[in-house]
This record gives structure tokens, C-alpha cells and sequence, in this order.
């Protein structure tokens, strides 16, 4: 079986159901076992928040109204902001985003995963650094929901 039979079993079973399979073909045995992640939206209330400006060195504190929705990361990996090194980041701090909207990118085995916005809102912080590692559910961004 070859890494294109592989990859195209793999686009299959994504938007499908379908949790694990096995096959097999020429007396290669491959088993694609699949997770689904649900809820990579979690809701946290936010009292106040403290961002650090380094090069000013002044603390500026934000008190947020209702409730901001925490962005987790679905899969392990290492967490992007851009698409590539050069591009500009798919959202910075402030930014509003639309649901659907690419937030980030997680690269797991060499594929790199879009991590879209569940909601429209603005991005009141980025939890995670550029090209460092996360794990299944940890914190991502901070968003405040509009509307």
C-alpha cells in the first residue's frame, strides 16, 4: 500500500463518522483509527485579564463583560499562527473574527490542520507561542463573542 493510498483513505474517513478502520491489501495490514473532537470551544469566565507589554513595560488590564469562549487545540501538534514563516499571522491580538474564519494552523504527522473560529467575535488574547507544542485540549486564544 502506498503513501497515496494512505493519504486518500485518510481525506476519506475525515468527513465521515466513521472512527477506525482497518484493510488489509497484499499482506499489509493498516489500521486508521480516528478521534472526533467535540466542544474545542469551552466557556470560562473572565473576570479581568493582564497583558504585558515588554517593551513599555506597562501592565494594562482589561475587564471583559459576559463571557469569552476559550479556542482548544482538537489535536497534538505544533501550533502555527501563519500559514508559512514569511506570511503574516491569520490573526493578532484585537483582531475580529468571523466563524469559519482559519484562526491557526496545528501541524500533526507532517499535515498542517486549519483551526477555524466556532463564533464571531474579537480575539482578546493568544495563549500559545509561535511553533511551540500543544497538547489535546489546551488553551489557544481567548475570544469575546459578538453579538
Amino acid at each position: 500500500m502506498e503513501l497515496e493510498d494512505l493519504k486518500e483513505l485518510m481525506g476519506l474517513l475525515k468527513d465521515t463518522d466513521v472512527t477506525e478502520l482497518q484493510i488489509e491489501k497484499d499482506g499489509v495490514k493498516v489500521k486508521i483509527k480516528r478521534e472526533k473532537f467535540f466542544g474545542h470551544l469551552e466557556l470560562q469566565p473572565a473576570i479581568s485579564e493582564r497583558r504585558e507589554v515588554k517593551k513599555e513595560e506597562v501592565v494594562v488590564e482589561t475587564e471583559t463583560e459576559g463571557r469569552l469562549l476559550t479556542v482548544t487545540s482538537p489535536i497534538v501538534g505544533t501550533f502555527y499562527r501563519a500559514p508559512s514563516p514569511e506570511a503574516e499571522p491569520f490573526v493578532d491580538f484585537g483582531a475580529k473574527v468571523k466563524k469559519g474564519q482559519v484562526i491557526c494552523v496545528i501541524e500533526a504527522m507532517k499535515l498542517m490542520n486549519e483551526i477555524e473560529s466556532e463564533v464571531d467575535g474579537v480575539v482578546v488574547r493568544i495563549l500559545v507561542e509561535n511553533g511551540h507544542p500543544v497538547e489535546y485540549g489546551e488553551p489557544l486564544f481567548l475570544v469575546e463573542p459578538i453579538g
